[in-house]
């Protein structure tokens, strides 16, 4: 039985990283690790262009059929100025929606090498291994009513934050069964002095931690944790928050580790089908460029093997790959390694192939 992956590209870097993604997916292909079938699609703003829709249906379509969705970037000023609904940033809303990809697994860990990198004191970092998981279908980015009207002459913007007991009790369990599968610690993020959302977030996550008696359950609202993530990060292992405080915290953390090309992320439904994309965007200054970093989309195919497929051992190879090639001291220019090789997306791409073949050919 083949894996079958829809590889969707859109905008910006997006373009190149998707083809290292798809260079290094033809090396498990081609040496018969994995049986893997790949299809394209259109998203975002390339999707505008050319239908008139940042989502078209014939990619929705790919997708619900697909075991699991590979994602570059989309956006870009060319596409600004259009309404909210009709931007690239819609089309990857609605797949979230669609397939109703709740749980959002960010890591954010410094490599070898790389702690020296990172904007804090390097004993703070060294070894870091943090994993935030974000709810992903709720909260303000998705609640009714919404949008900008106007009342007695005045203007008002409204977004509407909303969680039901079902939202928060799914992506409760979820955060527990990847605390297990780690150090048994989890922190639940919120602001309940403030928001009765986050009360009854709080509530049902104290609820849910009564089936996980191992796990050490903790809360900690947003803004403090949000200084705790700079002043002793690794005070954490998982932390779980809701759409827009992961939204935030997430991007924090990415320059923990030095660079926001590092990290990639996976976003799951209840069938382990997913979205596996990297943090940054589509960075349209440097497209076409062959600068831009790939590891995070090259990460983010390493976490569609392991969560979706349950194929650790490829997933190990690629982590593995990439943690020699940047011992050897190769990098893209955005990871300042000291006395590092800066090389462009093409080359540091065939140098984690090259490590692979040579892992491969150990076997």
């Amino acid at each position: 039985m083949a894996y079958k992956i829809l590889l969707l590209a859109g905008d910006g870097v997006g373009v190149e990283i998707a083809n290292s993604a798809l260079r290094v997916a033809k090396f498990f292909q081609s040496n018969n690790i994995l049986n893997i079938e790949i299809e394209e699609g259109l998203v975002g703003g390339s999707a505008i262009d050319q239908t008139g829709t940042p989502l078209p249906e014939e990619t929705l379509r790919l997708a619900k059929q697909s075991d699991a969705i590979l994602f570059g970037a989309v956006g870009g000023p060319k596409w600004d100025s259009l309404e909210n609904k009709d931007r690239p940033e819609a089309g990857l809303l609605k797949l979230r929606s669609e397939l109703d990809l709740f749980c959002n697994l960010r890591p954010a860990t410094v490599l070898d090498g790389m702690a020296d990198t990172s904007t804090l004191k390097t004993k703070l970092v060294d070894n870091l291994d943090l994993m935030i998981i974000r709810e992903l279908t709720g909260g303000l980015y998705f609640g009714f009513p919404r949008g900008i009207f106007e009342k007695d002459d005045q203007q008002y913007g409204i977004n509407t934050l909303r969680y039901n007991a079902r939202e928060i009790e799914r992506i409760a369990k979820a955060s527990f069964e990847v605390a297990l599968k780690r150090s048994s610690k989890l922190c639940s993020v919120d602001k309940a002095n403030v928001l009765e959302v986050s009360q009854l977030w709080r509530d049902i996550f104290k609820k849910i931690s009564s089936e996980y008696p191992t796990v050490e359950l903790t809360n900690m609202y947003v803004d403090n944790a949000a200084m705790q993530l700079v002043r002793e990060p690794k005070q954490f292992d998982v932390i779980v928050t809701e759409n827009m405080f992961g939204d935030i915290l997430s991007d924090l953390a990415a320059m923990l580790t030095g660079s926001i090309g590092m990290l990639p992320s996976a976003s799951l439904n209840d069938s382990k089908q997913g979205l596996f994309e990297p943090v940054h965007g589509s960075a349209p200054d440097i497209a076409g460029q062959n600068c831009c970093n790939p590891i995070a989309m090259i990460m983010s195919l390493a976490m569609m093997f392991q969560y979706s497929f349950s194929e650790a051992k490829a997933a190990q190879m690629i982590g593995g790959s990439i943690r020699s090639v940047i011992k050897d001291g190769f990098c893209t220019k955005d990871i300042p390694i000291k006395d590092g090789k800066i090389i462009g997306t093409k080359e540091l791409t065939n140098k984690i192939i090259e490590k692979l073949q040579g892992l491969y050919d150990e076997r």
